[in-house]
């Protein structure tokens, strides 16, 4: 439960991007503008200051480059460990890269991973920092949008982030699941309008974390037009018990 998140040992506040990021983002901006051209709009709903959330949908592995290209002020996300721990020049090249684009490490996973990844993301936005994120968990592999899970709700109640929906279009025809290079392909990045949370009540409320989190994916698929899946993007349980206790007590995924 996302109420048992607020670890007593919360780990250090992740660094800000610094001067490589901006060198690197100086580089790729017009690089991109000039191949892809691609379509953005809304930017003047990020806030310049101050913590937002950019919750968005998720289609390739793209797409954790092309919002921090897109957003107007420095953006950090996280980013799977094993980007950052290769040996090697093939090792430093990776944890060079995703370094400079804001990406912040994390093992991923269930239970104590998730709640790294999220204590991790409440110290990026008690920083003042944008923080970019998937509700869905995971991309989804036939393009459909998948039911956000909690804890994006969480953090914004908890720290009281401004939350900006963003939808995609596009990115995974750009690099497709299994292609080691990027396509050039028509991209559109939508930033929404920001949203207001607090009505939903306290981040210790699974209601309030399940109904702020279903604003949230309303507003991204508003943006995105994908076709709703209706269901969390994991792999179904696979035994019959499961299935039932399933569906009898739904679980929250955080």
């Amino acid at each position: 439960m996302v109420s048992e998140i607020e670890a007593e040992a919360v780990p250090a506040a992740p660094k800000r991007p610094g001067p490589l990021y901006t060198i690197v983002r100086g580089i790729l901006r017009p690089l991109v503008a000039i191949v892809y051209r691609p379509k953005i709009t809304g930017r003047e709903h990020v806030p310049r200051r101050g913590p937002v959330i950019l919750a968005s949908n998720h289609l390739s592995f793209i797409d954790s480059i092309v919002i921090p290209l897109a957003a107007p002020r420095p953006v950090q996300f996280l980013a799977k460990s094993h980007y950052f721990t290769g040996k090697g020049l093939k090792g430093w090249v990776s944890r060079t890269f995703f370094g400079s684009i804001g990406a912040v490490s994390v093992e991923r996973g269930a239970g104590s991973q998730a709640q790294e990844a999220l204590d991790l993301g409440r110290r990026i936005l008690e920083g003042g920092n944008a923080f970019a994120l998937y509700p869905e968990g995971t991309r989804s592999l036939d393009g459909r949008l998948y039911k956000g899970r909690t804890g994006v709700a969480w953090l914004a109640l908890t720290t009281g982030a401004t939350v900006v929906p963003v939808g995609l279009v596009g990115t995974q025809e750009i690099q497709p699941v299994g292609a080691r290079f990027p396509r050039i392909r028509p991209v559109q990045v939508r930033f929404g309008e920001p949203l207001d949370l607090s009505v939903h009540g306290s981040a210790e409320s699974g209601k309030a974390r399940r109904a702020a989190t279903d604003e949230i994916m309303a507003a991204i698929h508003a943006l995105s037009g994908q076709e709703l899946a209706g269901r969390y993007n994991e792999t179904p349980p696979q035994s019959a018990i499961a299935r039932i206790a399933d569906r009898v007590v739904p679980r929250e995924r955080v």
